[in-house]
C-alpha cells in the first residue's frame, strides 16, 4: 500500500482535498439522469459532472428549481439568484421531494453528513455522549438538521454520501438517524417500504465507500493517490473491511479540473 503524502507534497498537488471529493462524485452521475442536491460540495459535484460528462444531466435542487446552471459561481441557497437566473422551470419544495423524489422517479441525490456509520446511516441532527435513551434529551452539539437529505435518502433511486474522512465522523452507530442508509443493515429498507435503493457510495476526502451487496456494511473500494488504506483505515471508527480488489482513483484530468473549477468560479469551496 503506498504511504500517505506529506503535508509539502499535500500542498504541491494541483488539486485539493475538497476538489478530488467533488471529482470523485461528480463521477458517479450519468448523462440523462434526473439528480437532486443541495448547496455547497454536493452542487459542485453534481454541476462538475453537468460540465464534463453528463450534459443531458437534469438537476434539480430540494426547492423545486429545475434545468438551471450556476451563474458567476456557486448559490448561496437553494434558491438564490445563481441558480434560479436560467433555469427551465420553478415548482416548490413539495413537487421535488414530495412528488418526484418521494415517488421513486428521482435517479440519484448528493447529501452531505456530520456522521456516518458503516450502515450509510446519517446524522445531521445532534451529537449526543453515549445513547439518547427513552426520552428525548438536548445534544451535547446542535448540528443543522436533515433539509431535505432525509426525502432523498428514503426516495432516491441511489444516494453518494460526501463526507471529510475523519474519525469523529465515521461512527459505528450514529448518535442518530437524521437520513437512512441501511438501518442495521442486510434487507432492513425492504422491511421499511422505502422507495429508494440507499446509498450506493460514500465518497470522502480520502477515498471512496461502497456497501456490501448482502450485508450492507460499508467497505473500502477506493483510495486517492495521496491517501492510503492505512490511513483510511486509522480515520474510520469502525473494523473497516478491504476490498480486495480496492484501487486507487484516476487523479482529476486537466480536463476535468477545468470544468470543476468554471462551475466554481469563485473559488469558494477550494479548501486544502
Amino acid at each position: 500500500m503506498n504511504a500517505p503524502q506529506t503535508s509539502t507534497q499535500l500542498e504541491q498537488q494541483p488539486y485539493t482535498r475538497q476538489e478530488m471529493m467533488a471529482i470523485a462524485t461528480g463521477r458517479e452521475l450519468h448523462d440523462g439522469e434526473l439528480a437532486i442536491f443541495g448547496v455547497g460540495l454536493s452542487m459542485l459535484a453534481g454541476y462538475f459532472a453537468q460540465a464534463h460528462h453528463a450534459p443531458r444531466l437534469r438537476s434539480m435542487t430540494e426547492g423545486g428549481v429545475y434545468g438551471a446552471t450556476p451563474v458567476g459561481g456557486l448559490p448561496w441557497g437553494i434558491e438564490c439568484n445563481r441558480i434560479s437566473a436560467n433555469a427551465t422551470s420553478f415548482t416548490n419544495a413539495i413537487d421535488a421531494l414530495g412528488f418526484l423524489v418521494a415517488s421513486g422517479r428521482c435517479d440519484v441525490g448528493i447529501i452531505g453528513a456530520a456522521q456516518v456509520d458503516k450502515f450509510g446511516n446519517v446524522n445531521t441532527t445532534g451529537i449526543w455522549d453515549g445513547d439518547i435513551g427513552d426520552s428525548y434529551r438536548l445534544p451535547k452539539t446542535r448540528l443543522t438538521g436533515a433539509g431535505g437529505a432525509n426525502d432523498i435518502a428514503c426516495g432516491a433511486g441511489r444516494v453518494v454520501i460526501m463526507v471529510t474522512h475523519e474519525p469523529k465522523r465515521f461512527a459505528d452507530k450514529v448518535s442518530y438517524i437524521s437520513s437512512p442508509g441501511y438501518l442495521d443493515g442486510g434487507a432492513a429498507r425492504e422491511r421499511y417500504g422505502f422507495v429508494g435503493g440507499g446509498p450506493s457510495a460514500i465518497v470522502t476526502t480520502l477515498g471512496i465507500l461502497r456497501p456490501d451487496p448482502v450485508t450492507k456494511e460499508f467497505f473500502l473500494d477506493a483510495y486517492y493517490a495521496f491517501s492510503s488504506v492505512e490511513e483510511i483505515r486509522a480515520a474510520t471508527g469502525w473494523d473497516l473491511k478491504v476490498s480486495p480488489n480496492v484501487r486507487v482513483v484516476p487523479e482529476p484530468t486537466q480536463e476535468e479540473l477545468a470544468a470543476l473549477r468554471q462551475v466554481d468560479a469563485t473559488g469558494a469551496l477550494r479548501k486544502r
